[in-house]
């Protein structure tokens, strides 16, 4: 049996995407955050998006060209802190936030990938996460349900793919990528190399094929990700 090959245009992949989608994106500050599908996403214009990532990026950088755009509804994120922008938007009501423990984000994907509808725990019990919960006891002790996250669209960065989809990530680039590619419905890997089949050895692929619908090959990699130039 042939693999297909799903190598395409950037343009191509990223108009699958439409208004008010839920769209996961990977990274962690820079590191694995697919800086040039995001610019994509802002030049074909897609608005009312809720947006699925462990930070607002920094002013002037990812996460941000979509705020001051006007794109984004909704965040659901682990911090702002570095985004002044987004803090000022939601404490101006301009978008809605809602946090989450990073660890609770990172079991909420991984469980929207794993087919499960929730997951219980009792991290955060007693703070303002804990709002509007539903709240359970599991051996006489407290908890909380945490709805499982997917998204209509994951946009992740690999060091390394085949045009098949397999993908590696370089050091702590991997971060949420892997999770995000398990739980969305549609999955666009832009890569800083693509390599023919059997050009990643077994240890290499973090993320197999199969979860990946487009692969993207870059050309060169823009300013935003200076910090991971190897």
């Amino acid at each position: 049996m042939k693999l297909p090959d799903k190598t395409v245009p950037m343009a191509e992949a990223v108009a699958r995407v439409q208004d008010g989608a839920t769209v996961m994106l990977g990274g962690f500050g820079v590191p694995g955050t697919p800086f040039l599908l995001i610019q994509e996403l802002l030049r074909q214009g897609a608005r009312d998006l809720t947006i699925v990532k462990n930070d607002a990026n920094e002013t002037g950088m990812g996460v941000d060209h979509l705020l001051a755009e006007g794109r984004v509804a909704k965040l659901i994120t682990t911090h702002i802190g570095l985004n002044a922008r987004a803090i000022e938007m939601m404490n101006d009501g301009r978008i809605e936030v809602e946090f989450c423990a990073q660890g609770i984000l990172a079991e909420r994907i991984r469980a929207g990938g794993a087919g499960l509808q929730a997951i219980v725990t009792d991290i955060g019990l007693d703070t303002e996460l804990a709002n509007g919960k539903a709240k359970v006891e599991v051996d006489g002790k407290p908890a909380m349900i945490e709805t499982a996250l997917r998204a209509d669209a994951a946009f992740i960065h690999a060091a390394k793919a085949d045009p098949f989809g397999n993908l590696g990530y370089a050091a702590t680039a991997r971060n949420f990528n892997p999770l995000m590619a398990m739980a969305a419905d549609l999955v666009i890997a832009e890569a800083e190399t693509v390599l023919p089949l059997g050009g990643l050895t077994p240890d290499e692929v973090h993320t197999p094929g199969p979860f990946v619908d487009h692969v993207v090959e870059l050309a060169e990699l823009s300013e935003e990700y200076d910090i991971v130039r190897r």
